[in-house]
Protein backbone atom coordinates (compact mmCIF):
# COMPACT_ATOMS: atom_id res chain seq x y z
CA UNK A 1 0.00 0.00 0.00
CA UNK A 2 1.27 3.60 -0.90
CA UNK A 3 0.02 6.39 0.47
CA UNK A 4 0.87 10.23 -0.33
CA UNK A 5 0.69 13.57 2.18
CA UNK A 6 1.70 17.30 1.78
CA UNK A 7 4.27 18.47 4.05
CA UNK A 8 7.06 21.08 4.75
CA UNK A 9 10.10 20.30 4.30
CA UNK A 10 12.50 21.65 7.43
CA UNK A 11 14.91 23.38 5.60
CA UNK A 12 13.35 25.64 3.13
CA UNK A 13 9.46 25.67 3.82
CA UNK A 14 8.80 24.30 0.66
CA UNK A 15 5.57 22.45 -0.54
CA UNK A 16 6.67 18.70 -0.52
CA UNK A 17 5.45 15.06 -0.39
CA UNK A 18 5.85 12.35 2.31
CA UNK A 19 5.65 9.29 0.95
CA UNK A 20 4.16 6.58 2.83
CA UNK A 21 4.74 3.02 1.40
CA UNK A 22 4.56 -1.42 2.82
CA UNK A 23 6.51 -3.53 2.22
CA UNK A 24 6.40 -7.21 2.63
CA UNK A 25 10.12 -9.36 2.84
CA UNK A 26 9.56 -12.98 2.86
CA UNK A 27 10.22 -14.82 6.01
CA UNK A 28 10.45 -11.44 7.70
CA UNK A 29 8.17 -9.14 8.08
CA UNK A 30 6.38 -5.98 6.95
CA UNK A 31 8.11 -3.20 6.54
CA UNK A 32 7.30 0.95 6.59
CA UNK A 33 8.96 2.93 4.08
CA UNK A 34 8.87 6.61 4.61
CA UNK A 35 10.58 8.77 2.44
CA UNK A 36 10.72 12.37 0.79
CA UNK A 37 13.15 14.76 -0.92
CA UNK A 38 12.85 18.22 -2.00
CA UNK A 39 14.65 20.28 -4.43
CA UNK A 40 16.89 21.90 -2.04
CA UNK A 41 18.79 18.69 -1.38
CA UNK A 42 16.51 17.71 1.71
CA UNK A 43 16.24 13.94 1.64
CA UNK A 44 14.51 11.77 4.24
CA UNK A 45 14.28 8.23 4.38
CA UNK A 46 13.43 5.56 7.08
CA UNK A 47 12.03 1.82 7.70
CA UNK A 48 9.87 0.36 10.52
CA UNK A 49 8.89 -2.47 11.11
CA UNK A 50 5.65 -3.00 11.36
CA UNK A 51 5.09 -5.93 13.58
CA UNK A 52 7.09 -3.98 16.40
CA UNK A 53 10.95 -5.45 16.42
CA UNK A 54 12.67 -6.30 19.16
CA UNK A 55 16.34 -4.76 19.95
CA UNK A 56 18.59 -7.24 18.58
CA UNK A 57 21.90 -7.87 17.04
CA UNK A 58 22.33 -10.02 13.90
CA UNK A 59 25.28 -11.63 12.77
CA UNK A 60 26.17 -13.34 9.26
CA UNK A 61 29.19 -15.10 8.62
CA UNK A 62 29.59 -13.82 4.86
CA UNK A 63 31.90 -16.79 3.48
CA UNK A 64 31.09 -17.27 -0.16
CA UNK A 65 29.68 -15.07 -3.70
CA UNK A 66 25.94 -16.37 -2.64
CA UNK A 67 26.26 -14.51 0.81
CA UNK A 68 26.54 -10.99 -1.11
CA UNK A 69 22.51 -11.77 -2.21
CA UNK A 70 21.03 -12.16 1.44
CA UNK A 71 19.08 -9.47 2.11
CA UNK A 72 19.87 -6.80 4.93
CA UNK A 73 17.59 -4.37 6.22
CA UNK A 74 19.06 -1.57 7.93
CA UNK A 75 16.73 0.90 10.42
CA UNK A 76 17.77 4.06 11.02
CA UNK A 77 19.45 3.59 14.57
CA UNK A 78 20.99 0.41 13.25
CA UNK A 79 24.99 -0.04 13.36
CA UNK A 80 26.54 -1.96 11.19
CA UNK A 81 29.87 -3.34 11.71
CA UNK A 82 32.57 -5.65 9.55
CA UNK A 83 34.91 -6.33 12.52
CA UNK A 84 37.19 -7.94 10.32
CA UNK A 85 37.60 -5.22 8.02
CA UNK A 86 37.53 -2.49 10.80
CA UNK A 87 34.69 -0.92 9.58
CA UNK A 88 31.96 0.46 12.14
CA UNK A 89 28.95 2.61 11.05
CA UNK A 90 27.47 4.40 13.59
CA UNK A 91 23.94 6.08 12.90
CA UNK A 92 23.97 9.89 12.92
CA UNK A 93 21.26 12.22 12.91
CA UNK A 94 21.12 12.29 9.59
CA UNK A 95 20.92 8.60 8.93
CA UNK A 96 19.14 7.10 6.37
CA UNK A 97 17.26 3.60 6.50
CA UNK A 98 17.68 1.19 3.79
CA UNK A 99 17.08 -2.31 2.40
CA UNK A 100 20.17 -3.64 0.66
CA UNK A 101 21.89 -7.32 0.22
CA UNK A 102 25.60 -7.90 1.97
CA UNK A 103 26.96 -6.74 -1.24
CA UNK A 104 25.57 -3.58 -1.31
CA UNK A 105 26.98 -2.78 1.93
CA UNK A 106 30.29 -3.58 0.76
CA UNK A 107 29.82 -1.33 -2.08
CA UNK A 108 28.90 1.38 0.25
CA UNK A 109 31.73 1.23 2.49
CA UNK A 110 34.09 0.81 -1.06
CA UNK A 111 32.56 4.06 -2.45
CA UNK A 112 33.41 5.84 1.02
CA UNK A 113 36.75 5.29 0.44
CA UNK A 114 36.99 4.99 -3.16
CA UNK A 115 35.71 9.33 -2.52
CA UNK A 116 38.65 9.72 -0.13
CA UNK A 117 41.35 8.20 -2.10
CA UNK A 118 42.14 11.69 -4.22
CA UNK A 119 42.89 13.15 -1.16
CA UNK A 120 45.52 11.00 0.47
CA UNK A 121 49.25 10.14 -0.07
CA UNK A 122 51.55 7.76 0.52
CA UNK A 123 50.92 5.13 2.86
CA UNK A 124 47.36 6.33 3.82
CA UNK A 125 46.80 5.67 0.18
CA UNK A 126 48.58 2.39 0.07
CA UNK A 127 46.33 1.48 2.93
CA UNK A 128 43.26 2.68 1.68
CA UNK A 129 43.81 0.60 -1.72
CA UNK A 130 44.69 -2.72 0.05
CA UNK A 131 41.35 -2.12 1.93
CA UNK A 132 40.09 -2.14 -1.05
CA UNK A 133 41.36 -5.03 -2.50
CA UNK A 134 40.18 -6.57 0.62
CA UNK A 135 36.97 -5.91 -0.20
CA UNK A 136 37.10 -7.23 -3.54
CA UNK A 137 38.33 -10.63 -2.40
CA UNK A 138 35.40 -10.91 -0.03
CA UNK A 139 33.14 -10.30 -2.61
CA UNK A 140 34.78 -13.43 -4.70
CA UNK A 141 34.39 -15.40 -1.75
CA UNK A 142 38.36 -15.39 -0.84
CA UNK A 143 38.18 -13.88 2.45
CA UNK A 144 35.03 -14.98 4.79
CA UNK A 145 34.20 -11.70 7.33
CA UNK A 146 31.35 -11.74 9.56
CA UNK A 147 28.37 -8.60 9.26
CA UNK A 148 26.73 -7.64 12.06
CA UNK A 149 24.15 -5.49 12.36
CA UNK A 150 22.61 -3.76 16.48
CA UNK A 151 19.57 -2.15 16.44
CA UNK A 152 18.47 -1.17 19.67
CA UNK A 153 15.02 -0.10 18.46
CA UNK A 154 15.07 -3.29 16.68
CA UNK A 155 14.01 -1.67 13.11
CA UNK A 156 16.77 -3.54 11.41
CA UNK A 157 17.69 -7.51 10.09
CA UNK A 158 19.92 -9.81 8.08
CA UNK A 159 17.22 -11.92 6.76
CA UNK A 160 18.46 -15.27 6.50
CA UNK A 161 18.76 -18.70 7.99
CA UNK A 162 22.14 -18.32 8.35
CA UNK A 163 22.04 -15.27 10.19
CA UNK A 164 22.03 -15.60 14.18
CA UNK A 165 19.35 -13.00 16.02
CA UNK A 166 20.71 -12.35 19.36
CA UNK A 167 18.36 -10.34 21.67
CA UNK A 168 20.13 -7.10 23.38
CA UNK A 169 20.07 -7.29 27.30
CA UNK A 170 17.97 -4.35 28.72
CA UNK A 171 20.76 -2.58 29.72
CA UNK A 172 22.14 -2.04 26.06
CA UNK A 173 19.29 -0.51 24.53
Amino acid sequence: MRSVFPGRCPLCDHDIEYRYQTETIPHFSDVLIISSSCPCGFHYCDTLLISGGEPARWQLRVSSPQDLSIRVVRGSSGIIEIPDLGVRIDPGPACEAFISNVEGILLRVSQVVEQLLPGLEGSEKENAVAFLDRIGEVREGMVPVTLVIEDPCGNSAIVSEKAEKIPLPPEET
